[in-house]
């Protein structure tokens, strides 16, 4: 569906979902495999509990993170179990999206705001490395927003606010684009412009197509 620009002069891009390809049942999966059968109800897409919002705003540390784990399902398990099954809704970047944002950077400032942690932190940028010989996505942007690095997540006003204020960016001229619709309500509420990117969607098919001409 062809999308309007115009005014635009900045864009804040969510990570998973949008820009790196995820699968949050592969992680369910891997939990429940090694002992946590109700980690679903704990940390999923649209909600979960205060353990998982304190380890992606740095309130825990990389070691709490494990015990807490641990104490929710098995005592023996070990880091390497714990790390791979955190790891393993992290799938790739594909490459035609990484050259989009390149693309992208000629017109609009580009940000990026991420619910993310120090481990998937480590896991997607050696993920990148791989598929585009880059080590961090500063690379394609102008400024990164990780949670775990700001003490601030979304859906919290406080997070978008901060970047705005920060950047002099005015909300009218910034769009916003998620896969996540309690992110998207936040920043609507803002006055950011914004697309919501539903299942099954991608940036380079169905948002910026007038750049692939």
């Amino acid at each position: 569906m062809p999308q309007d620009f115009s005014g635009i002069r900045q864009i804040i891009f969510d990570l998973g979902g949008v820009l790196l390809n995820i699968d949050y049942a592969a992680t369910e999966h891997a939990f429940e495999a090694l002992g946590i059968s109700d980690f679903k109800a704990r940390y999923s897409q649209l909600s979960q509990d205060s353990f998982f919002d304190d380890w992606e705003t740095g309130r825990l540390s990389r070691a709490q993170f494990f015990e807490g784990l641990r104490n929710a399902g098995c005592e023996s398990l070990s880091e390497e179990q714990i790390t791979g099954a955190w790891n393993a809704m992290l799938l790739d970047f594909p490459l035609r999206r990484l050259q989009l944002l390149q693309q992208l950077r000629l017109r609009y400032d580009l940000f990026l705001l991420s619910n993310t942690n120090e481990i998937h932190e480590e896991a997607f940028h050696r993920i990148l490395m791989k598929a585009c010989g880059y080590n961090s996505l500063g690379h394609f942007f102008d400024k990164i927003y990780f949670s775990h690095r700001v003490g601030l997540r979304k859906p919290g006003k406080e997070i978008f606010e901060r970047i705005l204020q920060e950047n002099g960016l005015l909300p009218a001229q910034t769009l916003f684009i998620d896969d996540s619709p309690q992110h998207i309500e936040t920043a609507k509420s803002l006055g950011i412009r914004t697309i919501f990117l539903e299942k099954g969607m991608t940036i380079e098919d169905d948002i910026f197509l007038p750049l692939k001409r």
